[in-house]
């Protein structure tokens, strides 16, 4: 059995071929008209010189024409590069360079940044371009020209559970990295194979196209975009099963809700408060079309991960759509899914996200043994069974990341946690953000979160800056409602709720704009760059605890 993302895409073409896979706005595509695409683009591919193994950049935004890419890529056991739309031609180069990419479809969009830098990056040599309706000069064939000179055929060959699966890390902290997975690794833990409510693998490749063929279509639409893990298995475990996936390339709060009113969606994944803020916003706002609130009677879940979602943000939206499920899981691109909590009103507490982490997840000290439950000592989250092979091109990175205690292997990305004493976790954050403040550590998120709760923060970051005294502070970066900013005193009240006192932010800088990742990650990086900026400029100095904000 080949347990592998196209062999299983292919088993619902085989049962479900004129079932809708993806749609948008404008258009419809059925399971047979994805497999005819993606074959056609495959064949193109392969004609000019892509092979397995080879590496194939996809630069877009959520597009019908980026699931059809993604798949054709592992159709010829090639493996699919995540290129970031935000990105600078100074970190194209980097990520074309270091990803060894031999191919790229971009929509026509981005034609000047891959201008200026393909000639630097002699190994990229095939270029497909997808019409968006700009009119930017670009070079390579256009998308429609390369599939209508591809052919229809599935003839490509038997596929492995080896092949590759690599994503490129979002690179917030650092340089992006390329997080390697064997196919079969990467759909146990994420992709459905195996069932997280019980713990059970699928044991029959065919068992989840199986299921959505017997079952009515589900509705999924991923918010993030495409270069976020999360949204790729959000679409392609609806892909895999049957069901219909919504692709929509911008991003707002009155655009989820209409989106969702017109197609009839039945699920949204979101990533954190980046998104369910705006989108809390808009629902509270209601249509401003037709003044009455968005028909939301078709949505049954919310599934948010990857990204701080703050209590008081969890609680507002349990008050507005009750009977919905939504959820608050944990995740990373070095682990997949390791745990889930079902949101309800009320369940507010201190620090991040506390879940129900599965079997193949623990959280461990220094020494790899399991941290005791109610123990308050802060450990590492680590998982095993399927994890990743390691990082691309980066032997002392995968050395210090996938480590082995007591003959098993871990993935430790390095996301410290508590364990209560009821078993559940509590998500700390990236150690490497961490503020030592007086001997204390201090999480960001946990901070962040309090923050949060004050109804004129819009947004917000927290990192720490010089201390003469505590080596460092608690700072933050606010992002306030228009026409408001709260006092430090306001935000101090805030925090204190349930943050210890060396926890509250004792400076804090207000900005026009948080600056995040497309997928809503926080970019502390910029974060610190504010604070560094700022505090240099007398006119910028920030609000400091026992002083005049």
């Amino acid at each position: 059995m080949a347990y592998n993302i196209a062999d299983l895409v292919e088993h619902a073409v085989d049962l479900m071929p004129e079932r809708v896979a993806l749609l948008d706005d404008r258009r419809e595509v059925t399971y047979a008209q994805l497999e005819d695409r993606a074959n056609r683009l495959a064949h193109y591919l392969a004609d000019n010189g892509v092979k397995a193994g080879d590496k194939v950049g996809v630069y877009s935004r959520n597009t019908i024409e980026a699931v059809e890419a993604m798949i054709a890529v592992f159709k010829l056991r090639a493996v699919m590069v995540n290129v970031n739309y935000r990105y600078v031609p100074s970190e194209l180069q980097y990520i074309f360079e270091n990803s060894d990419m031999v191919a790229l479809i971009h929509e026509r969009r981005y034609s000047d940044k891959v201008a200026a830098t393909a000639p630097r990056t002699p190994n990229l040599k095939s270029f497909v371009v997808v019409e968006d309706g700009t009119d930017l000069e670009y070079s390579g064939t256009e998308y429609e020209a390369a599939l209508a000179a591809g052919s229809p055929e599935r003839n490509f060959g038997e596929r492995s559970p080896d092949d590759l699966y690599m994503l490129y890390t979002g690179g917030t902290t650092g340089k992006p990295k390329g997080v390697m997975w064997r196919q079969e690794d990467v759909w146990r833990v994420l992709g459905g194979g195996i069932n997280f409510m019980t713990g059970e693998y699928v044991k029959d490749e065919w068992e989840l196209a199986n299921g959505g063929a017997a079952n009515p279509a589900m509705t999924r639409y991923p918010i993030p975009p495409m270069i976020h893990g999360g949204a790729q298995w959000a679409t392609f475990q609806s892909l895999f099963a049957g069901g219909k996936t919504v692709m929509y390339p911008e991003f707002s709060g009155h655009t989820v809700w209409r989106v969702i009113d017109q197609l009839g969606v039945n699920l949204i994944f979101i990533t954190g408060d980046a998104m369910a803020r705006p989108m809390l916003d808009a629902l509270i706002e209601g249509n401003p079309e037709t003044g009455k609130p968005y028909d939301l009677s078709t949505m049954w879940v919310i599934a948010s991960s990857a990204a701080l979602f703050s209590p008081s943000i969890k609680d507002k939206f349990c008050e507005l759509l009750p009977n919905r499920m939504i959820t608050d899981s944990i995740g990373s691109s070095e682990t997949g899914f390791g745990g889930l909590s079902a949101v309800t009103k009320g369940a507010a507490h201190e620090g991040g996200p506390r879940v129900k982490i599965d079997a193949s997840t623990t959280v461990i000290d220094d020494e790899g043994n399991p941290i005791e439950p109610g123990s308050d000592q802060i450990g590492l989250i680590a998982r095993k069974g399927h994890i990743p092979l390691g990082y691309y091109k980066d032997e002392a990175k995968t050395k210090a990341t996938f480590v082995e205690y007591h003959g098993v292997r871990y993935s430790i990305p390095g996301d410290y946690a508590r364990v209560e004493a009821d078993g559940t976790v509590t998500m700390l954050g990236r150690g490497s953000m961490s503020i030592n403040t007086g001997g204390e550590k201090v999480f960001p998120e946990e901070v962040e979160g309090e923050l949060k709760s004050h109804p004129d923060v819009f947004d917000a970051l927290v990192v720490g800056v010089p201390d003469e005294r505590f080596g460092e502070r608690v700072a933050a970066v606010v992002q306030s409602r228009t026409g408001h900013r709260p006092s430090l005193q306001e935000l101090s009240d805030a925090c204190r709720v349930q943050l210890a006192a060396y926890k509250v932010p004792r400076s804090v800088w207000f900005v026009d704009e948080i600056k995040r990742s497309p997928a809503g990650k926080p970019d502390y990086r910029w974060a610190k760059e504010q604070t560094t900026l700022r505090e240099a400029d007398e006119h910028l100095a920030p609000a400091v605890a026992g002083s005049a904000s």
